[in-house]
């Protein structure tokens, strides 16, 4: 009988002991979620230092004695229209950074207003590095988002003005002016100072040099003479 309580007394030992291993390991991947985006500013501002020869994940910062206003201040003029006629896709995304306000180097966020056409879309992308909180500032916009796999679940809504929808970080995502005869406005924030944005078709059929149509024609299942068509076309950015 006492074999069996130590032998008991041994097993609840090891389960204590997965347990807490278990614990540990969701908490270290949880804290690697965590910081699995732009680093936190561990004092009140680390401006960029766009001369600096050194390469780091970000900017290095600039002195602080040498820190000014203008270092957070861009006369961006939001407030005016941007020219939607200059490529295919009808639209034109006015991007704030940290390349254009030095100020946001660490603070983890980046603002776009984004013009369309009538019938303008900003077409298919992702943010590798941010989500996208979109407000329509006037017009329609027809917006929506899939979801990685394996489910590819697509969720998609009608906006007007006022209305606001979230992008998550990294999934594909687009948004459309469906009037044919209106423009439509919209601003974005973005929670990284350098969001970036890789467009579907660019990507894909606009790469330098191409991805072989071999590789491609097996991917979307369908014959070379239509990829070697779409590798052919002019895949137009509509980030300023």
């Amino acid at each position: 009988e006492a074999k069996k309580d130590s032998c008991f007394e041994k097993r609840k030992t090891q389960m204590a002991s997965s347990s807490y291993f278990l614990v540990i390991a969701l908490l270290a991947l949880a804290s690697w979620q965590t910081m699995a985006s732009d680093p936190s500013p561990l004092q009140d501002f680390c401006v960029a230092e766009n001369s600096s020869h050194v390469l780091v994940n970000g900017f290095v910062c600039k002195d602080p004695k040498d820190v000014k206003a203008e270092d957070f201040f861009l006369a961006a003029k939001l407030d005016m229209p941007r020219d939607t006629k200059a490529n295919k896709v009808g639209s034109n995304v006015t991007l704030i950074n940290v390349m254009r306000i030095p100020g946001l180097n660490t603070l983890g966020i980046s603002l776009a207003r984004i013009d369309y056409a009538p019938l303008g879309e900003n077409p298919p992308h992702t943010h590798p590095r941010a989500t996208e909180i979109l407000t329509v500032l006037e017009g329609t916009l027809y917006v929506g988002f899939v979801t990685s796999n394996p489910d590819n679940k697509f969720l998609s809504k009608v906006l007007n003005k006022g209305d606001v929808f979230v992008f998550p970080e990294g999934l594909v995502h687009f948004q459309f002016n469906p009037n044919p005869y209106k423009p439509a406005v919209a601003i974005a924030a973005l929670s990284s100072q350098n969001p970036g944005a890789i467009t579907i078709a660019n990507a894909v059929f606009g790469s330098k040099p191409a991805i072989s149509d071999d590789v491609l024609a097996k991917a979307f299942q369908v014959e070379k003479k239509t990829v070697d068509w779409l590798q052919a076309q002019f895949w137009a950015d509509n980030q300023n």
